[in-house]
């Protein structure tokens, strides 16, 4: 699809008229102010500045945070879209990504840049937050926004629902300070440098395709923060998402500092996870004699037990390959459990002609 260009002067010309509108505006809310009537598009309040009660900015030197990104892919925006033949933003190498937040420098997006990170374990759903977005914001009120996007697979991703209620009547300048955390919700950046924004795994709960207690990846999108069209991004409302545009920089766009992680599957949950799915049990479905092959760990002891969970074999093996001689058993399905020399458990089903 061939996309309209949109000239600097254009948008001044918008800006103008934008202006003149949020004047009326103004005048209009503050006589419902006077009729007592608050609940206009823009006065929906969230989490604050960290100062603030209430508010859900994390500080990098939480105790919450137990891990921190450690892969990360930037594919960079350019570093304005209304200017192309200025390149792509450049500041930051992709591994600044990665660590901790306020330790290892950053990375600049660029208009509708992005990044994908990963980690050592995978994310899990806890209480509360579940790993938090960190950038650079030199003060409360320049922030620069992003979308944030889960996978449990690297492939699919399942963005978190954005809010924001800032005006959009009015662009805010590349140099503008206008931006309010308590009209923002689930846009990474709400913070300034060193205060990471929080989001909770349960808000994506039974969404085909994820499984939020395995998120092996986390995507951060720039918000290109033009309010004209064609431009323009959107929350989850289908509000344009108004902030500092444009931003003609090496530095331009979202300034990826960190991701850090509040919980995460235990390594002990990860090494029996890899055992089981090593194990392999043939043939399927057998007839006298089943192979059992554990190449990962020595099988210590194996259980049978009958569809009435009777047990009614057991077997020491203490060795990595064993094969069962089932001709007693009668056809149908039957449970196989294993214990292995680390004492961890795994079970497998498994059909007797």
């Amino acid at each position: 699809m061939k996309i309209k260009a949109v000239s600097q002067e254009t948008c001044l010309q918008n800006n103008y008229v934008s202006r003149k509108r949020l004047i009326a505006m103004k005048t209009k809310i503050k006589f419902l102010f006077a009729l007592g009537i608050t609940t206009l598009n823009g006065f929906s309040q969230f989490p604050g500045t960290p100062e603030t009660i209430g508010t859900s900015a994390m500080y990098k030197d939480s105790s919450a945070f137990t891990a921190w990104a450690s892969g990360c892919i930037v594919q960079r925006g350019y570093q304005n879209v209304l200017q192309t033949n200025l390149g792509y933003a450049s500041a930051g190498l992709d591994t600044n990504g990665t660590k901790k937040a306020g330790e290892n420098g950053t990375v600049s997006f660029g208009d509708g840049g992005s990044a994908i990170l990963t980690f050592n374990n995978p994310i899990t759903n806890g209480i509360g937050p579940d790993f938090a977005v960190f950038e650079n914001a030199f003060n409360n009120l320049f922030l620069e926004l992003a979308f944030v996007e889960v996978s449990s697979d690297g492939v699919n991703f399942f963005r978190f629902p954005a809010t924001s209620n800032t005006q959009t009547l009015t662009q805010i300048g590349g140099f503008d300070q206008l931006g309010d955390a308590t009209k923002l919700n689930n846009l990474a950046g709400k913070y300034r440098l060193y205060y990471g924004t929080p989001f909770d795994l349960d808000e994506l709960k039974n969404i085909a395709g994820l499984n939020i207690n395995h998120v092996t990846h986390v995507k951060i999108i720039d918000v290109v923060g033009c309010v004209s069209s064609p431009y323009a991004t959107y929350d989850s409302q289908g509000n344009a998402i108004n902030d500092p545009f444009p931003t003609p920089f090496a530095t331009g766009g979202f300034d990826l500092d960190a991701v850090g992680v509040i919980n995460q599957v235990q390594t002990g949950v990860l090494e029996q996870e890899k055992i089981l799915n090593n194990i392999t049990i043939y043939p399927q479905p057998c007839n006298n004699e089943l192979t059992i092959s554990s190449p990962l760990i020595d099988i210590k002891n194996i259980f049978i037990y009958a569809v009435d969970n009777k047990l009614i074999y057991q077997q020491a093996v203490n060795q990595k390959y064993t094969q069962l001689n089932l001709y007693e058993l009668a056809s149908g399905f039957y449970t196989i459990k294993f214990q292995f020399e680390n004492n961890t458990i795994a079970t497998k089903k498994v059909l007797k002609n």
